[in-house]
């Protein structure tokens, strides 16, 4: 590998401080695709951002006062909830490419391939969203969004199992659960577009809980922790909030998240 490359770290740094929400996709793509091509170094060399940059919208909110989004199935709410689950994608982007970034180096080369490929992931679930956004006259940015989502980074940055405990193992596990209803939603509604974006999003999830699940695993091998008990712990230590029913038991497996893992926590 010729020495004037740079490195998978500086570019994840680059596409953590781009705040346009079209620039990152690019950047987030572009990323992927070097780094699978083995044009870039595996050396990290550049400090990872405390906070990724944002556009200007949408305004960020603390989750107790973000608008009621409301039932039913007026083009409204369906908007309004489009617009969530892309906020909640763009954010997700950030999340796959710290992770990469951040814990790369301690974690090895798969680590780092399996989390770039999320990011990747997220940027098309994004991109997909917000066509639909713009379709029904809409656009991201165009309502406001709940700001909490960075919480979980900031909150376990100093630690890969914790990040993996929280971000991929409850907040990805949280949308196996939620996902399916909605899907059974928008084809209620006649709106197959949306089931189908939809279905994708969860099926690619499923494989996103499990890279989290399977580098979690070899965490605590390599500290000599069980894994569902080391699990419960750094969840009572860092996440604000209960893990709450209903769960997608099958779907949780599928993904390597036994009822062993969350049955005593719910």
């Amino acid at each position: 590998m010729p020495d004037s490359w740079p490195s998978v770290a500086a570019a994840i740094r680059a596409a953590l401080l781009t705040g346009d929400p079209r620039a990152k996709l690019m950047a987030t793509r572009t990323l992927a695709r070097d780094w699978r091509a083995g044009r870039l170094a595996f050396a990290f060399d550049a400090a990872m951002p405390d906070v990724p940059a944002r556009p200007p919208t949408p305004e960020l909110l603390p989750p107790n006062r973000m608008p009621k989004r409301g039932r039913g199935q007026s083009e409204r709410a369906r908007i309004a909830l489009i617009h969530a689950l892309a906020h909640i994608e763009f954010v997700a982007i950030d999340l796959a490419l710290d992770m990469a970034g951040r814990f790369g180096g301690e974690m090895g080369e798969e680590f780092v391939s399996d989390f770039l490929a999320v990011a990747a992931d997220e940027a098309m679930h994004f991109a997909l969203l917000d066509r639909l956004l713009r379709a029904a006259g809409s656009h991201y940015g165009a309502l406001p969004a709940h700001d909490g989502l960075w919480q979980a980074a900031s909150e376990t940055r100093h630690d890969v199992a914790a990040r993996l405990a929280i971000v991929p193992m409850v907040l990805e596990a949280r949308g196996l659960d939620v996902t399916p209803a909605a899907i059974i939603r928008a084809r209620a509604a006649g709106d197959e577009t949306t089931a189908r974006i939809l279905t994708r999003i969860f099926a690619d999830e499923i494989v996103h809980v499990r890279f989290g699940t399977k580098h979690f695993a070899a965490v605590c091998a390599s500290r000599g922790e069980i894994p569902e008990n080391h699990w419960k712990t750094l969840v009572a230590r860092h996440f604000r909030g209960g893990i709450k029913p209903p769960f997608n038991d099958s779907a949780r497996e599928s993904a390597g998240l036994s009822l062993n893992y969350y049955g005593a926590l719910a």
